[in-house]
């Protein structure tokens, strides 16, 4: 027994000095940056910043790739179903977050090591010009004239479209039909061109055609205003109710297999650290009204808990999930 023991301690102790040696070395070669959306939208946009400021931190190129599909859940379950080597990176969003309420997908961010929550963005509905609504009270009072025949953008169950869909639900009680897309990008193109009415989308994805008058804003999702987006009336101006859910947005991050070696987490903490301190990404999340977090760890585990919470239960409030967040064990906010 004493051998066995012996021998057990030896390989143990073997395993252990060749992951230190591997994680020494690490990267050896170039990285796998997974995009949750296509190519257009607010996270593939955020993607392609930080890339470049971080490579030259890790010394190695991030090759990234686009895998829209399932809200998400096709690019979160391909980076689940890689190596846990630190060479595949999941670059997201918030959706995982509602897939398991939705029966989307059993995997959610509890499954994966938040390496950097970037930043956190804002929601603005925005309209095609030819519609006749001046302000977001005029395109409630109408869809409750007119109930299901207003066409809304969306991304589908998890979207942000979808999610500010259940909240302006759950306040208004409107009744609009929802017209899903793969990613903000072409549902704001398909708004362009009037197959939708309105859309809910990340102030990223549409503050070009904002600012050049192609698209109509009707309200923020906020109850204070955003710099460089004063303009645009409040949501809470007209519906004070919307308030107890806010703030909230979208916010996109980058996530690694939760089994990485430490070492290996820690290497990619500090690049991705660094590179979202520079001044030039900084500047592209100010560009984009977007509010910097450039948190990892423990701190981020805090707050996509908290946004989760909150999320969940909104939705299970407004009737739109299949699965009580009860059942997994989500508090109430």
């Amino acid at each position: 027994m004493k051998r066995i023991f012996f021998m057990l301690l030896v390989l143990f102790l073997e395993a252990v000095l060749l992951s230190a040696a591997y994680a020494a070395e690490y990267p050896e070669k170039d990285l796998q940056g997974v995009i949750m959306w296509g190519a257009g939208g607010a996270t593939d946009n955020v993607a392609r910043a930080i890339t470049p400021n971080v490579e030259p931190f890790l010394k190695k190129q991030i090759i990234l790739i686009n895998k829209p599909g399932g809200t998400g859940a096709i690019s979160t379950q391909y980076v689940f179903s890689q190596p846990a080597d630190g060479y595949t990176l999941l670059i997201g969003a918030e959706n995982p977050q509602v897939h398991r309420i939705l029966q989307l997908s059993d995997i959610d961010y509890k499954d994966f090591y938040p390496i950097n929550i970037l930043g956190r963005g804002v929601g603005v509905i925005v309209a095609n010009n030819d519609t006749p609504w001046k302000s977001f009270k005029d395109l409630v009072e109408d869809a409750k004239k007119r109930p299901g025949e207003i066409k809304m953008g969306s991304t589908g169950p998890g979207g942000l479209p979808y999610t500010v869909g259940a909240m302006i639900k759950t306040v208004t009680d409107f009744d609009v039909t929802a017209v899903p897309f793969k990613g903000e990008g072409p549902g704001v193109t398909a708004l362009l061109g009037g197959h939708v009415d309105f859309m809910p989308v990340g102030i990223t994805a549409a503050r070009e055609h904002i600012r050049a008058g192609r698209v109509k804003a009707l309200a923020l999702v906020s109850a204070t205003p955003i710099t460089g987006s004063e303009e645009i009336p409040l949501i809470t101006k007209d519906y004070p109710d919307f308030e107890r859910y806010l703030p909230w947005g979208p916010f996109y991050g980058v996530w690694c297999k939760k089994d990485v070696p430490d070492e290996i987490k820690m290497k990619l903490v500090a690049a991705f650290k660094e590179g979202a301190s520079q001044p030039q990404f900084q500047k592209f999340l100010n560009d984009f009204d977007t509010v910097p977090m450039n948190i990892s760890g423990e701190e981020a585990d805090a707050f996509l808990k908290k946004w989760q919470s909150v999320t969940n239960w909104m939705y299970e409030y407004a009737g739109a999930t299949k699965v009580s967040p009860a059942e997994f064990g989500i508090p109430k906010p």
